[in-house]
């Protein structure tokens, strides 16, 4: 009996660690049923830290928040337990019984998902113990309007839309966020830092309002005709005053969400008028100066001179091409190189922009570099003009004498110099090699072909053995292939995040995934130790250069906070070349 006891303790104590070990993943609501105005929380929870976590697609609800991730580690009598938690936050669409699918994540090599969850929407829910019509009243006193600077610009002509949030004076906002970002189709678009949040006093239609500037872009139209700006849509936790008071007589405040949207807005784009158009126009936009420079006009031969072709002023600067330079074809001349100084101001683009061409005269001489025309429309006068530099002429002052050149120098030898060129095939009727073939063909059997074809599948099989050899060393290697598994996912969630561009909570969740595994592949580190503090400690100690660590941790921590502040294709565009570069140079420091 004792021994049955025994047995049966020690079988007791096998369960339950073996319970205790077990993985666990698992998704919560905050409620199974809700109204239309309410929100609800989902959480994935697990018991042990894993990789590649993908939330479902959350049909028939809008993201208003998240993921905000959250860690638990706790000792109790001995024992460690570890949470680690997503968390969303959904603002349901419409009514119904809707389900919410599983969402996946990798733990030890295996994938593990959640069961899915069915919630109930039904319609819109009275607050209890308030008569007040909250939501009418958070409606009526909070909007949204996009202003757009001019409706009608020209094709290339720069608008300015700024987003103002306008609140009423007996009515408070605690917190908002993006349901949606306005797409700029078939515009050139750039944000402008609004330099934090300032709360401004303004009217709405006539009354006192207080607002806020949240968003300001300039765009360039890329096309004519009529144009659609999307919408900026938010979530707003609205504080609005009831008919009750506190304990001290002050008003009761209650709280709602409201989702608000700036409306669509259509631009109507004109084209450039077609009269008067220069043949050369590239589309320059604006009111601008035209120069062509050299940094020097009189050197010797082999030595080198920069020709700059330069516009500089307001307009569309960036979205034009330079005229070329003609130059003499016995001048040297390598790939220009574009340089841009600009910058984006609520007005539109302001600054220059310049092509620098490096010359190297082979011969003495002077050669000239011709005349070169710019031409812009002129938004002012609402006319096309052209400016044109002067005709340069460079003077090679010591150096051979080119005895074959033609009219695009302007010789300065004192003799005559007589040269003939002789032409490539001026004797090809001379046949210096004999194509004969042997009438009487040897036969294949013992031929060195035949050789070759019977002992080269023999020679093959030392290398079979070799190659068997290595394949099942890099198999046994499981940290190694852990590595390259990591390397392999950095790349492949890099990939995902360009294929995301536009869509900002995808984009920057392939993005924090690639770089996390990454991070595994270079420095061998798990997901559970990652910290700032120790990335850029170890990254340091591997003799990568501090503003390369400073540049990486930065891009880390914009994923963090980019999927809750207003960001633009463009921006994302950045976020990745940014990331790309990053990684490109830790691999070339990193020892």
């Amino acid at each position: 009996m004792k021994l049955i006891k025994h047995i049966s303790i020690i079988l007791i104590m096998l369960t339950a660690s073996m319970t205790f070990a077990q993985i666990k993943f698992e998704a919560k609501v905050s409620k199974t049923k809700l109204g239309q105005n309410e929100r609800l929380r989902v959480d994935f929870t697990m018991n042990k830290d894993g990789d590649n976590f993908e939330a479902p697609n959350f049909k028939n609800f809008q993201v208003i928040g998240g993921p905000n991730t959250s860690v638990s580690n706790s000792w109790l009598n001995g024992a460690h337990s570890y949470a680690k938690t997503y968390s969303y936050f959904l603002a349901p669409q419409k009514q119904g019984r809707f389900k919410i699918n599983s969402a996946s994540i990798e733990i030890e090599g295996k994938t593990y998902k959640t069961d899915a969850v069915t919630v109930q929407v039904t319609k819109a829910v009275k607050r209890p113990n308030d008569p007040y019509n909250v939501d009418g009243v958070a409606s009526e006193n909070i909007h949204l309007v996009a202003e757009v600077s001019n409706e009608n610009p020209y094709l290339n002509e720069a608008i300015t839309v700024v987003y103002k949030l306008y609140v009423s004076q007996n009515t408070g906002v605690s917190n908002w966020r993006e349901v949606e970002n306005p797409r700029y189709n078939d515009f050139w678009s750039q944000k402008i830092d609004t330099k934090g949040l300032r709360i401004q006093n303004g009217t709405y239609k006539g009354e006192d309002y207080r607002y806020v500037v949240l968003r300001k872009t300039v765009l360039y139209p890329q096309k004519s005709g009529k144009l659609e700006i999307e919408p900026l849509k938010l979530d707003v936790t609205v504080e609005v005053p009831t008919n009750r008071r506190d304990i001290f007589g002050g008003m009761h405040m209650a709280q709602t969400n409201r989702t608000v949207s700036a409306g669509s807005r259509t631009i109507n784009v004109k084209a450039l008028p077609e009269e008067g158009k220069p043949d050369d126009f590239t589309g320059a936009v604006g009111d601008f100066k035209f120069n062509v420079l050299t940094s020097k006009s009189e050197l010797n031969a082999s030595e080198s001179l920069r020709a700059t072709v330069q516009v500089t002023g307001k307009g569309n600067l960036k979205l034009f091409q330079l005229p070329k330079l003609t130059l003499p074809s016995s001048l040297e001349v390598y790939e220009p190189e574009h340089n841009e100084a600009v910058k984006t101001y609520l007005g539109g683009m302001q600054g220059s922009i310049s092509d620098s061409y490096t010359i190297v005269p082979q011969y003495k001489g002077k050669y000239p570099i011709s005349s070169v025309s710019f031409s812009y429309f002129d938004l002012k006068t609402e006319t096309y003009k052209r400016v044109t530099s002067g005709e340069i002429i460079i003077d090679v002052i010591e150096g051979p004498i080119n005895t074959s050149a033609g009219d695009d120098h302007l010789a300065t030898s004192n003799g005559d110099t007589t040269s003939k060129t002789l032409t490539s095939d001026q004797f090809a009727f001379v046949k210096t090699k004999a194509n004969l073939k042997p009438i009487a063909s040897n036969d294949f059997f013992k031929s060195t072909g035949f050789w070759t074809s019977l002992l080269s599948p023999l020679l093959l099989i030392p290398l079979a053995i070799v190659f068997r050899r290595e394949k099942e060393k890099r198999n046994a290697d499981v940290f190694g292939n852990k590595i390259r598994k990591a390397d392999k996912l950095a790349r492949k969630y890099l990939s995902e995040a360009k294929k995301a561009l536009g869509n900002k909570e995808a984009f920057y969740i392939a993005l924090e995934r690639a770089l996390h595994n990454y991070l595994k592949a270079k420095l061998q580190i798990e997901t559970s130790d990652f910290s700032k503090d120790k990335i850029e400690n170890i990254l340091i100690e591997r003799q990568v250069n501090e503003v390369t660590v400073k540049e990486f941790i930065s891009i880390l921590e914009h994923c963090e906070l980019a999927r809750y502040t207003p960001i633009t294709t463009v921006e994302m565009q950045q976020d990745y070349d940014k990331a790309a570069s990053t990684i490109s140079i830790i691999d070339k420091e990193i020892q």
